[in-house]
């Protein structure tokens, strides 16, 4: 089983055009999620999948794997599945997605988000929870919320407070979901194929999919957060992590 990580990148975006090259303790923020995942003692390779010929450029620049991809993708996993199509990945090899907004996502949550795949042969997809400890997180909607069974398995993903304690907030946990996937690549390909749902249209989560056409994912808990870069004036936030960590 091959473990292939994929990272989608576009450089428009409504909200922080030109993203994927903001810099970040002088690299550019895709290389900082490149070179993470590249630590991953679990990935074979990495590659960055882009439309966009200044990320292209920026990625060989710092001698990373890059490859152009359609400009129709409609999303990052439409666009991950073409990257992993065209790698000649099989249908039993594992492909992980992650956004190029996660700087400082930890190398061991590759291995974690792998690891379901190792031990439960039904295993089609996966991806990361974190046990919050910032209360404000709780209640943001850009922060998404999930739950899951005793197996592990999601039973829903939500900008909203889930689960919502009558009492209040004290007394369980409440998980917010990482932006890490995995998925078989044969599962790639289902979902690529399945049309969106309507949780999925009112949440604006695309994981969402695949729960509404009755498939399972599988949660895997994780004690390292990977933050995420939604707008310019976070990017102080993420370099003063890293000095405090000792990078950059």
């Amino acid at each position: 089983m091959r473990v292939v990580v994929i990272i989608p990148s576009r450089y428009g975006s409504s909200r922080f055009d030109g993203k994927p090259l903001a810099p970040i303790c002088g690299r550019p923020m895709v290389q900082w999620v490149y070179q993470r995942a590249s630590q991953s003692s679990r990935v074979e390779t990495v590659h960055v999948a882009t439309d966009d010929e200044r990320i292209r450029a920026a990625v060989k620049a710092f001698g990373g794997n890059v490859m152009m991809t359609a400009s129709t993708c409609r999303s990052g996993t439409d666009r991950v599945a073409e990257a992993a199509e065209r790698l000649g990945l099989g249908m039993r090899d594992v492909v992980v997605n992650i956004q190029g907004d996660q700087p400082l996502v930890d190398p061991r949550c590759f291995n974690a988000v792998v690891k379901p795949f190792t031990e439960d042969p039904s295993v089609k997809m996966s991806t990361l929870a974190f046990a919050i400890v910032d209360e404000r997180e709780i209640t943001d909607p850009k922060d998404v919320k999930v739950t899951f069974d005793e197996n592990g398995d999601a039973l829903y993903f939500s900008r909203a407070t889930i689960p919502m304690g009558r009492d209040g907030f004290s007394g369980y946990t409440i998980y917010k979901h990482l932006g890490v996937y995995a998925y078989t690549r044969e599962f790639l390909e289902c979902f690529r194929s399945l049309s969106p749902g309507r949780l999925e249209e009112i949440e604006k989560l695309e994981q969402l999919r695949a729960m509404e056409h009755g498939h399972r994912i599988r949660v895997v808990v994780t004690p390292y957060d990977s933050p995420e870069v939604d707008l310019p004036v976070d990017i102080r936030r993420i370099e003063e992590k890293m000095a405090a960590m000792g990078i950059g």
